[in-house]
């Protein structure tokens, strides 16, 4: 594909929250009357490839010049990585923490929460195994009272819980450790649906989140409406962006 398309592509779009495929085929039909549909969706597998749009739902895309999402790996995380890697190297797993939240926040937070989600066959094993091994404050599926005093007390607590099957996790490398953290995707759906162990992040503070991570990163819909079905919170989901940032999402929430 010509470069100097490429870039009028990108001029015709960059402003745009979305544009669907039929926009992008029209684009391209005052370049190319006679295009057809095979060739089109290679000339959408090529600019996927190179990085100049970026699928955010089924048919719906946005031009690539945001930065992909990559958090600061504490000393903490990857301590709790290295040990589980070493009892547990085939299970499935995900980790993040809050201090990553700090760049979406309006309130800094400066006390560290773990938390680390284990396929449910071994999430207990890895509770004990982990609680042995690292002189760290573990808690197991904390309920309400162990949220509200002793986590809430706690320097660096590390929740342990189990993972939702297909749950949205990429792979960070550090050094020859592949880390297995938690998306935006997850993050944004885990901070609606676990208020209480969250609890520090709602309300206005979750609506400033969503609307940062949405206008600093491209945010993938179809992964993350299809996890927060999983955690039958879609449609709560879906009316508390129409609620609070309609105008980032209207295209999208109304597909």
């Amino acid at each position: 594909m010509p470069k100097i398309l490429e870039n009028k592509l990108i001029e015709a779009f960059k402003e745009r929250g979305s544009f669907d495929r039929e926009e992008l085929f029209q684009f391209y039909l005052d370049f190319e009357p006679d295009l057809k549909e095979s060739t089109f969706s290679w000339r959408i597998y090529d600019l996927k490839k190179k990085d100049i749009i970026k699928t955010i739902g089924r048919g719906v895309y946005v031009i690539s010049y945001k930065p992909k999402y990559k958090p600061v790996l504490s000393d903490y995380v990857l301590k709790i990585v290295r040990k589980t890697n070493e009892r547990f190297e085939e299970i499935q797993y995900a980790i993040w923490e809050n201090q990553w939240l700090n760049e979406f926040t309006q309130h800094q937070v400066s006390n560290q929460m773990i938390v680390v989600e284990v396929e449910k066959e071994f999430t207990e094993s890895v509770y004990y195994y982990l609680n042995d091994s690292l002189k760290m404050n573990f808690f197991l599926n904390p309920d309400d009272k162990e949220i509200e005093f002793y986590i809430s007390e706690s320097a660096v607590p590390v929740v342990i819980k189990r993972l939702v099957t297909r749950a949205p996790i990429n792979k960070l490398k550090d050094k020859k450790i592949a880390v297995p953290v938690a998306s935006l995707e997850k993050i944004m759906v885990d901070l609606f649906a676990d208020e209480n162990l969250f609890h520090f992040y709602q309300g206005s503070e979750l609506i400033n989140i969503y609307e940062k991570i949405l206008e600093r990163y491209n945010i993938n819909f179809t992964k993350l409406f299809s996890y927060a079905k999983r955690r039958k919170k879609e449609l709560e989901i879906k009316q508390f962006m129409n609620n609070h940032i309609p105008n980032i999402l209207e295209d999208i929430i109304n597909d």
